[in-house]
């Protein structure tokens, strides 16, 4: 049975995640809480090995390629990682997690969300976030925060691209529950000011 918080830190490539999560979890440390921090896709060896794959520049994948690659990621840093550190009583921070797979492969590939939620629940044995942070940035900020030189495989896609996932984003932070838009246009301290917001409201 789950006792620890489990905290999901979603949003496009460059949106601020990984800073936002490491200023989170020293808060969280400080205020006396045993956390986790961890990705996707990623978290585990394994896990980390598939995601070279499916980020690495130039290599041909399919869309349902990509998506099962995913899939695959997510169960085993679910199964090793996750859900033993909730059962333990930990909470565990995680950037990105199953909103991320609707909004790339559904709304930016086209793979119908149908099929995308039914291997979520399966890769994750139907465990959802407590909490929500979805981090999003005005299109013009992605090319001052990175260079393209650097860039993984799903950070070349095109504008186009990028809209139809963040249109995503806007969608499902409407439909799921405790799901918060994180202004990431903001100054770093800004943003993180609201994020300690949201999780004392959730008593954490």
């Amino acid at each position: 049975m789950k006792k620890g918080k489990f905290i999901v830190l979603e949003g496009p490539d460059r949106c601020g995640k990984s800073t936002q999560a490491k200023m989170l979890l020293n808060y969280l440390i400080t205020q006396g809480n045993d956390v986790i921090l961890t990705r996707e896709p990623g978290g585990t060896r394994t896990a980390e090995r598939i995601r070279q794959i499916v980020l690495e520049p130039g290599l041909s994948v399919t869309a349902m390629t990509e998506l099962f690659l995913y899939e695959a990621s997510r169960a085993q840093h679910t199964e090793e990682l996750i859900l033993p550190a909730l059962e333990a009583g930990k909470t565990v921070l995680c950037e990105r997690y199953t909103m991320s797979t609707c909004a790339y492969q559904g709304y930016g590939r086209g793979i119908p969300l149908r099929i995308i939620r039914t291997l979520n629940r399966i890769a994750t044995q139907n465990l959802v976030p407590d909490l929500t942070l979805v981090f999003l940035m005005s299109d013009k900020y992605f090319t001052e925060r990175g260079e393209y030189l650097y860039s993984d495989r799903l950070e070349r896609e095109d504008i186009a691209f990028r809209k139809k996932m963040r249109r995503g984003y806007l969608n499902m932070i409407k439909r799921t529950p405790n799901a918060y838009l994180v202004d990431a246009d903001k100054d770093i301290m800004d943003v993180q000011t609201r994020v300690q917001e949201i999780l004392k409201e959730h008593g954490i």
